[in-house]
Parts: C-alpha cells; sequence; structure tokens
C-alpha cells in the first residue's frame, strides 16, 4: 500500500524534453485541466467571481503545466519564461488577497502537473478543497468588528468638525473621519468616515438624522471597501 501511494508522486519523465510523448503530454494536460476545473467551481460557489474568472482558474494550471513541460532542463529558456511571467503584473489590474491566492494555488497545481507528478497535483489539490471549506466556516477574525464607510456632502460653508459628533455619539460605538475632499468647484466637501453601527437596522434613522444637518445633499453608507483585502 506504501509503494502504491509512492508511486503516485513519481515523475512520470526524467525532467527532459526528449522523454516526452504525446499520451504524456495529454495526461498531464487532462490532468491539469481536470484538477483547475475542480478547483475553480469550489471558488465560485464559495466566493463572487466573474465568469471570465473563474475560466482563467479552470485553464492556468494547463497553461502552466505546458511551460513547465517546455523548459524542462533548459535553464535559459526557464529564466525567459520567469521574465515573461513577470510583465504580466503590471499589465493586471490589482486583485484581492483571495483572487491571488487562488492563482497561486492553480499555478502550484500546474507545476506539480508540469513535473510529471499528477498524482501529487491530485493530493494538494483534495487538501486545498478541504481547507477552503474548512477557512469558510471558520471565523479567523475572532468575530473583529465590521466597519462602515459613511460619505456625506456638506456645503462649503458649513463648519464641518464635530457637526455630527451628537449623532455619531447616539448610533455609532466609534467613529473616525479619514477624508475630505471638495467638490463642485470648491462649493462642496465629500466627508468619509468609518465608523462601526450600535445596531443592525439603525441605518435609516441615522441617514435621516444626517440629513437633517446637510441640506439633503447625497449620502452612502456601505461596508468597508474591498480595498482592504487586497495584497
Amino acid at each position: 500500500m506504501l509503494f502504491v501511494l509512492n508511486s503516485l508522486f513519481t515523475g512520470l519523465y526524467d525532467g527532459s524534453t526528449d522523454s516526452i510523448t504525446v499520451s504524456l503530454f495529454l495526461l498531464l494536460t487532462g490532468s491539469a485541466l481536470l484538477l483547475g476545473a475542480l478547483l475553480a467551481l469550489v471558488y465560485a460557489r464559495k466566493n463572487d467571481c466573474s465568469r471570465g474568472f473563474a475560466a482563467a482558474l479552470a485553464t492556468l494550471p494547463a497553461v502552466v503545466s505546458t511551460v513547465i513541460l517546455m523548459v524542462s532542463g533548459s535553464i535559459g529558456a526557464g529564466v525567459a519564461v520567469a521574465g515573461t511571467f513577470s510583465l504580466v503584473r503590471f499589465r493586471s489590474a490589482p486583485g484581492s488577497a483571495k483572487e491571488i491566492a487562488a492563482v497561486f494555488t492553480d499555478m502550484a497545481l500546474g507545476l506539480a502537473c508540469g513535473m510529471g507528478c499528477p498524482g501529487l497535483a491530485a493530493l494538494f489539490t483534495l487538501v486545498m478543497i478541504l481547507v477552503e471549506l474548512l477557512y469558510g466556516k471558520v471565523d479567523l477574525t475572532g468575530g473583529k468588528k465590521q466597519y462602515k464607510l459613511l460619505q456625506v456632502t456638506v456645503p462649503e460653508s458649513l463648519e464641518y468638525a464635530g457637526i455630527f459628533d451628537d449623532l455619531f455619539e447616539q448610533y455609532t460605538t466609534e467613529s473616525e473621519l479619514l477624508r475630505v475632499k471638495t467638490s463642485g468647484l470648491g462649493s462642496l466637501n465629500k466627508l468619509t468616515y468609518r465608523l462601526t453601527l450600535k445596531e443592525k437596522g439603525s441605518e435609516k434613522a441615522f441617514i435621516d438624522a444626517i440629513r437633517c444637518r446637510n441640506g439633503n445633499l447625497e449620502i452612502s453608507l456601505s461596508a468597508q471597501s474591498d480595498g482592504a483585502d487586497e495584497l
């Protein structure tokens, strides 16, 4: 039994492109596509993502696997490919921490397949899926507070310092002014606060109270921006 398990992690070729056959290429590429699709399916079910990103997760392991197959035994080709992949970072929009982790997981999966170890790739996929499911049920933040962002537009003539302090004391447990931005050719100020509401469902009363102070101008209350989740 132990011998069978160990054989699953043995490379199917000797690391040289001369030993690569059509059947070996199809086996490794098919394994990468199958395992990539499984990872993409689990990720899409547990997280919000676009169809394009899910398709990229499903196909990326096969691409990485083919690249590793082609540069096996060639140091110069490997360095050239590494330089080419590094340029992709500057042509891509910043992603969240979860998206970057999913991409690196895909690359590790493709690397295992490209090195001729589909058994190791399958075990790695299984482990990562179990970890994803586990972390989806466990709160690693320890019940960390959920902040909200409040954006309030006020007239330029209004002295905004301390104008909402009594409302913050009534409806929030903590608040902080993050940013002040002028708009409307300097006739308006846009204030951005980070705060934590005392009770769920008090948003409407809180916003109505602010409307009476800012002349019924634009108000926005949203969850903490996704930028905090970027790497």
